[in-house]
């Protein structure tokens, strides 16, 4: 199985990434892991698609998820909703098709430093996904992420979470 994994944000230190960098190790298969910075684009405007086209980034985005059996996807909260910059990747990409992730099955995680665990969007994610293609067989949210993952490791610490993770990614097989 090839699984296509991002963190949805943009920060070089992202939790969200450092989570589902984390999570490809508890299946097997083929896996790639995205950073969105890659797939950096002017912020989307009707104007500039007609005066430009759609950015070629936003066409690979598009063609590796058409290459992936599933995904994986840690979603990051800027203030209750999807940050920026996946916002803007989303937007220039359903543009080519509105069923962006191409009915793909999908584990979709969200972790914050807060109590919350980025739960507002991990929420938005769930209610959107059958418009925009995503076939989500799981979801997860990790509230706390500092008091339960250990960044130097680059593992999971708290075993309450580890087996909840490991419960969810399992959905993917």
């Amino acid at each position: 199985m090839k699984i296509l994994a991002f963190g949805a944000s943009n920060s070089q230190n992202s939790i969200n990434k450092a989570l589902v960098t984390y999570a490809t190790t508890l299946i097997s298969g083929d896996v790639e892991i995205l950073d969105l910075n890659d797939f950096e684009m002017p912020i989307f405007s009707q104007d500039r698609e007609q005066a430009n086209g759609i950015p070629n980034e936003a066409k690979q985005f598009y063609a590796k998820i058409g290459a992936a059996d599933a995904l994986l996807i840690s979603f990051a909260e800027h203030n209750g909703n999807f940050t920026a910059a996946y916002k803007n990747l989303f937007d220039w990409t359903s543009r080519i098709d509105h069923k962006v992730y191409q009915g793909k099955p999908a584990v979709i995680l969200a972790t914050s430093p807060g109590s919350g665990g980025a739960s507002s969007v991990l929420g938005i994610a769930n209610r959107s996904a059958p418009y925009i293609g995503l076939d989500v067989k799981a979801s997860l949210s990790v509230a706390s992420f500092y008091n339960k993952f250990d960044l130097a490791t680059g593992r999971v610490t708290d075993s309450e979470v580890q087996q909840a993770l490991e419960h969810t990614v399992n959905a993917l097989k």
